[in-house]
């Protein structure tokens, strides 16, 4: 990756780490917006941390995960890891990507003529069984 700085290729690695809770998801680190700040002086690495709750079973484990990663990038030499206890974490934090995939539900749709939708169903607006 020519003309990339060492957080650029940080972010890069921090891509391959999931979040424990997103793991069948697939979502990373980044995308869950988990990443608040990567600062780098000559070849050392803080990496700062939002955790999605204060109780987060997973944090050690996350943490750990985070620092071993960066601390494994040829041109960083030592990795520390801080939580910002006092930043809070919300869904504006999200990616799109992890955004479309932590969504349940299908955005609302408008049905223009409701009794021809559902005639088949109901057998016609005439019907007992219409649905309104």
């Amino acid at each position: 990756m020519s003309g990339s700085t060492t957080a650029d290729r940080i972010v890069d690695a921090l891509r391959t780490v999931t979040d424990p809770c997103c793991r069948e998801k697939g979502i990373s680190v980044v995308d869950m917006g988990l990443v608040d700040r990567i600062d780098v002086e000559d070849r050392a690495a803080l990496i700062t941390l939002v955790l999605t709750s204060g109780w987060c079973p997973f944090a050690v484990d996350l943490v750990s995960t985070v620092r071993h990663t960066v601390a494994a990038l040829p041109d960083v030499d030592t990795a520390e890891v801080e939580v910002a206890w006092d930043t809070p974490w919300d869904t504006a934090r999200l990616s799109p990507q992890a955004h479309a995939k932590l969504r349940f539900l299908p955005e609302p749709v408008t049905i223009a003529n409701r009794d021809s939708y559902l005639a088949g169903v109901t057998g016609g607006p005439e019907s007992k069984g219409n649905i309104r």
